[in-house]
């Protein structure tokens, strides 16, 4: 037989169980986070750089390594959907797009992949997140979504 104040804790423990395990399936589907894959690695994804594959959708094979991003500068149309692939040919790298919540690890034999919709023009800055030497703080490559028009 339970105690009137242990029924009560059991029911708030409970309560507040539900309500957590709510919240996180609840921000699971607002955010619409995209998972990262990861890819088998090949010798194909050590090679910089964009194609296109129809008219809205293109693919940008980044390549990491001590201190630049490979292609530095990417052109995109204004509405695109992105396959951007990561990798790295010496330590690891972090791979981070300014406002498009991309966050990606660039590491050697393996190759990181996440999909991003460019919907607004302007110039998206990347940078290494994951310090990887002595030039880490100049490691930076930009995505340019239709400026200068190109």
């Amino acid at each position: 037989m339970l105690d009137r104040y242990e029924r009560n804790v059991i029911i708030t423990a409970l309560t507040v169980s539900a309500l957590f395990i709510f919240s996180i399936f609840y921000a699971l589907g607002a955010k619409r986070q995209d998972v990262t894959e990861c890819l088998p690695y090949n010798k194909t994804y050590e090679t910089a750089r964009v194609e296109q594959i129809d008219g809205r959708t293109y693919q940008i094979f980044y390549v990491a390594r001590m201190w630049n991003f490979e292609p530095a500068i990417s052109y995109i149309p204004v509405g695109s959907e992105v396959d951007l692939f990561v990798t790295s040919l010496d330590v690891v790298h972090g791979f981070n797009v300014f406002d498009k919540n991309v966050n990606l690890m660039a590491v050697p034999g393996g190759v990181s992949k996440t999909t991003v919709k460019f919907t607004e023009p302007g110039v998206y800055k990347i940078v290494c997140h994951e310090f990887c030497g002595t030039g880490h703080q100049n490691m930076e490559a930009e995505i340019i979504v239709n400026y200068p028009r190109k």
